[in-house]
């Protein structure tokens, strides 16, 4: 019963509790007579429509105010490893994590590692100078006459 909306359920109960049959009530709602009867049973069994889908699969090891602890911890120092982070992080919590975890932590709310640029970034003087460079060089091209392949 986990992917079927909440709202479907309810229709799916209602038609029938109307007394429509297991093959009309899976036509009306377009799914099949099996769910039909899945969510049927499960509403006369349990008297609920609704999916234990939130409370299966296993729990996060960090809560959401940890993961906002974690986030504070790399926005301030962007150079660190996530075994330097992993143990700042181990301060702040009662239980123990691991760098794995802290990886899969960041990549979940988008922080990735990245290498740094190899390039060196043009400073403001530089970039001056070279604006000022192509200022003075921007008079050679009508110096220099380009010459034209001869067509035959």
């Amino acid at each position: 019963m986990g992917d079927i909306p909440e709202f479907k359920r309810g229709q799916i109960v209602g038609a029938r509790l109307a007394g429509e049959s297991v093959t009309k009530t899976a036509s009306l709602c377009d799914v099949s007579r099996a769910t039909v009867s899945r969510v049927m049973s499960a509403y006369h069994q349990e008297g609920r429509t609704t999916s234990n889908r939130i409370n299966c699969g296993r729990k996060r090891k960090l809560s959401e105010r940890d993961v906002r602890v974690l986030t504070k911890i790399v926005s301030k120092k962007h150079k660190t490893t996530a075994a330097q982070i992993m143990a700042e992080l181990n301060v702040h919590l009662n239980s123990t994590v691991s760098t794995k975890t802290v990886r899969r932590e960041l990549h979940r709310v988008n922080i990735h590692g990245r290498a740094a640029i190899a390039k060196p970034l043009v400073t403001r003087a530089n970039a001056k100078r070279q604006f000022q460079w192509r200022k003075e060089s921007k008079s050679w091209a009508s110096t220099f006459q380009i010459s034209r392949p001869v067509s035959y």
